[in-house]
């Protein structure tokens, strides 16, 4: 017989293709969709597409499986931030948070949780703690807990504004300074020595004293520009050790400009040092304020915690029995110091993993 002519054999399970001579086989086959196929041959024993299908259903996924991707997901799309994930988990920074969140809930919703108008006078005068007045009344008739709860108000502005402004002033100073070098360096190195060997409290008496306006913003301004120079050493030591970093090098030669560099490229890597900072000034204003308005240099009508000492030391108050006045407020500085002194732990973690908790 010639070899044109030669066939393979057929067996059983199996087509030959006449042109090729490629055997494929005949049986169940797994498609892509999941579907299990069973092709038998034809009469002429060659493959057919037209073969019996028996439909397999696929494998079901476990309802449980299907919850915890769900699970999953929704964790993934409400993540808290990482910073805030590291604050949390610092013991202390956690009780110091949630100790400003009461300060600061007091302090919006103060008339609604005040019994009555903290300018009211219409109650007895010397009042002691009661029912009807808990830390009982002042000299003039007003009632303390009202004017403790709304001096919150007062003492976190001036903390916030305060602190803010004292920090831009040390954030932009301390940044130049460190980054240009050279004559720049030098002359604001002077003011921040200057800065520092002048004593900050005798220096905002003399400037609210003798300065025309008076009222809580002056001692906001007061305070932001007695109180940078700390801040500014501290942040120019820091822009001195990053500026010879390889990312900076590569930002000069890009032709990025000094004050492109400095705010872009440096400022996102002292963010930590940044908040450190922030938390001191505030702390340090939140004080300022106290002491100022305790001497009366500051507004005697303006409500703040200040003030209700100041009111306290002139009526006699522990003469007359009433420590809750003058004991009050000054509790009242004392936990919100705290609170901003414990949340310090937790910035501290952010810009050294070591003292992380788990």
């Amino acid at each position: 017989m010639d070899t044109q002519d030669r066939r393979l054999p057929r067996t059983a399970g199996s087509t030959v293709d006449t042109e090729d001579h490629i055997a494929t086989p005949v049986g169940p086959t797994v498609g892509t969709s999941g579907v299990t196929t069973i092709s038998a041959p034809t009469q002429e024993g060659i493959g057919s597409t037209q073969g019996r299908t028996a439909a397999v259903p696929d494998t079901a996924v476990p309802e449980p499986a299907r919850d915890d991707v769900a699970l999953q997901s929704t964790r993934a799309r409400f993540r808290m931030p990482e910073w805030f994930s590291i604050l949390w988990s610092n013991r202390k920074s956690r009780i110091g948070m949630l100790m400003l969140a009461g300060f600061i809930f007091v302090a919006i919703f103060a008339d609604v949780l005040s019994p009555y108008s903290p300018t009211d006078i219409s109650f007895g005068p010397v009042e002691k703690p009661s029912p009807e007045h808990w830390l009982g009344t002042t000299q003039a008739g007003a009632d303390v807990f009202s004017q403790l709860i709304h001096g919150t108000r007062t003492s976190l502005m001036v903390g916030l504004l305060g602190g803010a402004l004292a920090t831009a002033i040390a954030l932009v100073i301390g940044l130049v300074a460190g980054y240009m070098g050279g004559v720049i360096d030098e002359v604001l190195s002077f003011v921040i020595n200057l800065g520092l060997v002048v004593p900050a409290l005798p220096l905002m008496i003399a400037i609210a004293s003798y300065s025309p306006v008076k009222g809580i913003g002056l001692i906001i301004v007061v305070i932001g520009l007695t109180s940078w120079a700390w801040g500014a050493r501290f942040k120019r030591s820091q822009v001195l050790t990053l500026r010879s970093r390889d990312y900076i090098t590569s930002a000069q030669f890009a032709g990025d400009g000094p004050f492109r560099i400095i705010f872009r490229e440096i400022l996102p890597n002292m963010l930590s040092l940044t908040a450190l900072g922030f938390i001191g000034a505030a702390i340090a204003a939140i004080g300022a304020e106290a002491g100022l308005e305790f001497l009366g240099i500051g507004d005697p009508s303006t409500l703040s915690w200040g003030t209700m000492l100041y009111w306290a030391n002139n009526g006699g108050a522990l003469v007359s029995g009433q420590w809750a006045w003058l004991v009050a407020p000054g509790l009242a500085l004392a936990a919100i110091t705290s609170c901003l002194m414990m949340i310090n732990f937790g910035v501290d973690a952010l810009s050294n993993p070591q003292l992380r908790e788990e």
